[in-house]
C-alpha cells in the first residue's frame, strides 16, 4: 500500500512537464471598430444597451470611468 502523498511537495517532480506537440486554438480574432465616448453618450451621463434581451445600461461616473451594469 502507498502511503505517500502525491500533493506532498517533496514528492513533486522539481521541473515542469512539458507538453509537446500540443496545439492550443486560438479563436480567429474579428476587425474590431473603435467608437469615442462622447459620440455614444451624445452629451448624457447613461445610456441604455439592448443585448440579448436583457437591457444594460451603461454610465459615466463623476470620476470620469465607465461602468456597465445588468
Amino acid at each position: 500500500m502507498n502511503t505517500h502523498n502525491q500533493n506532498d511537495f517533496r514528492f513533486r517532480s522539481r521541473r515542469p512537464v512539458q507538453e509537446e506537440h500540443v496545439q492550443h486554438y486560438a479563436p480567429p480574432r474579428l476587425p474590431s471598430r473603435t467608437v469615442t465616448s462622447e459620440s455614444l453618450f451624445n452629451g448624457l451621463y447613461e445610456i441604455g444597451i439592448n443585448h440579448g434581451g436583457s437591457l444594460y445600461r451603461l454610465k459615466i461616473t463623476r470620476q470620469g470611468k465607465l461602468i456597465l451594469n445588468k
